[in-house]
């Protein structure tokens, strides 16, 4: 049984939707009989088209807001919002630091319990979403009793993009009350990661090193490798901990979710934490010397070999090719 009016929190970078955001929208047209989002910026006219085409029918938004950080106010105009009937049964997050700062503003704004970490949402009577636990070797399923709107906060990368051929969403301009000392911060400046390939969680292909290459120096040919394959390097924790490469290279539970065609994991066990960010890849390789490693419980094709001699053979054929 479909919920009548889910409520996406959507978000955009360079004039382009996230594409968690477009996931959500695909997910939201799924389990519910009518979806809009809501928007914060000056540009939602030009991305209501898009915002369509996933299957919004309508995008609230503040307009510009001349700098301030989107949290404070984004939950106060969706309260408002609700104060005034606009009343979505369910509103959705993606877990990006935009999403979960105004979910929880709105959660003490509406005394509204969350559900964050999602990699599942279902429409079965109610909202129930899922979540891995005991480092994802368990799914369990949560389900809400109370009254909505019901809030959750769902993974990047948990569900396909896809378009559900509707035309431009209606734009709506919603007021932003005034929310005081709350929305003094502003955005003075903002730093993009700089990067040679395409986004990790994008990426249509990850070659991820790990453990395995025994020391940092030796991450060099993962990135060269990934540049090769025209995809995106990726780590384990193991070797961000040890500081070989940034947080931002982390593939896992406690790093970034990835679904790309092909996923080549080099010197990497395969603890549960990784696999729970990167099980969902089309084709996984994995090059491992250890035969019993878990990495090749899921791996589609596995090679027990030295890292340290397979890679750079790899990196020597793919150079010849070209």
């Amino acid at each position: 049984m479909p919920i009548d009016n889910v409520l996406v929190f959507a978000e955009a970078f360079e004039g382009k939707p996230l594409s968690s955001t477009l996931e959500l929208l695909t997910k939201a047209r799924e389990i519910g009989s009518n979806v809009d989002a809501f928007y914060t910026g000056a540009d939602a006219d030009a991305l209501a088209p898009e915002f369509g085409k996933y299957g919004a029918s309508k995008v609230y938004t503040t307009g510009d807001l001349g700098g301030a950080l989107p949290g404070a106010p984004a939950a106060a105009a969706i309260a408002k919002m609700i104060e005034g009937g606009t009343t979505p049964d369910l509103i959705v997050f993606t877990q990006t630091y935009d999403g979960r700062d105004t979910l929880g503003r709105l959660s003490a704004r509406l005394d509204r319990p969350v559900l964050t970490n999602g990699l599942d949402l279902e429409a079965d009577g109610g909202v129930a979403v899922g979540t891995a636990i005991f480092g994802g070797n368990t799914l369990i399923k949560t389900r809400f009793t109370g009254e909505g709107p019901h809030l959750v906060a769902i993974r990047p990368k948990s569900f396909a993009a896809e378009e559900g051929g509707g035309g431009a969403a209606e734009v709506v301009t919603v007021e932003v009350p005034d929310i005081g000392v709350a929305g003094a911060a502003k955005i003075i400046e903002r730093h993009v990661e700089e990067r040679s390939g395409p986004k990790l969680d994008e990426a249509p292909i990850v070659v991820s090193g790990g453990r395995g290459l025994g020391q940092a120096e030796k991450y060099e040919m993962i990135e060269e490798l990934a540049k090769l394959l025209k995809g995106a390097p990726g780590a384990s924790r193991a070797i961000v901990d040890a500081g070989w490469v940034p947080y931002a290279y982390q593939v896992g539970q406690t790093g970034k979710t990835v679904k790309p065609t092909v996923y080549l994991a080099c010197g990497i066990s395969g603890a549960t934490q990784h696999m729970v960010g990167m099980k969902g890849a089309k084709n996984i390789i994995a090059v491992n010397k250890d035969k019993d490693a878990p990495i090749f419980s899921i791996a589609d094709l596995g090679i027990v070999g030295d890292v340290h001699k397979v890679v750079p053979k790899l990196i020597e054929l793919l150079k010849a090719r070209s």
